[in-house]
């Protein structure tokens, strides 16, 4: 199976620290995606997803205002670009995740989603883990 570096986007868009909520959905709704990161530099050190921003702040009448980087998932989880697909797909769907940041060198390069690994997904076993990353585990 080919590596994830083969299915990742590689335009990443990146907000401030400082960015607010609305300026960030702003952000993704200008670049029609569903999710944001956070850098210091060269490290990530969040990622905001549109999802995030409904049951995270919305959900909780949270000010447009606030920092978005609040509502963020601190140190996400990210595989190297060099991870096979099927790989990514089963530690996705372990961890219950829709979007993983790709990393090369340590460094962020990508990122692949839900729908980049369904688009690809060959096997059963490859099935079996998309269909584990929307199932809510009880």
């Amino acid at each position: 199976m080919a590596p994830l570096r083969t299915i990742m986007t590689r335009d990443l868009v990146t907000a401030s620290k400082q960015a607010s909520l609305k300026e960030v959905a702003a952000l993704m709704a200008d670049n029609d995606i569903g999710n944001v990161l956070f850098m210091d530099a060269d490290k990530l050190v969040g990622i905001l997803t549109d999802r995030d921003i409904v049951v995270r702040a919305v959900a909780f009448g949270r000010d447009p205002g606030a920092l978005a980087v609040d509502h963020a998932t601190a140190d996400p989880f990210t595989l190297d670009a060099d991870t096979e697909i099927s790989q990514a797909a089963a530690q996705m769907g372990e961890r219950q995740i829709r979007r993983l940041p790709v990393t090369e060198n340590g460094k962020v390069v990508g990122i692949v989603s839900l729908s980049d690994l369904s688009n690809r997904a060959r096997g059963d076993a490859d099935q079996q883990a998309l269909e584990g990353i929307s199932t809510p585990t009880l």
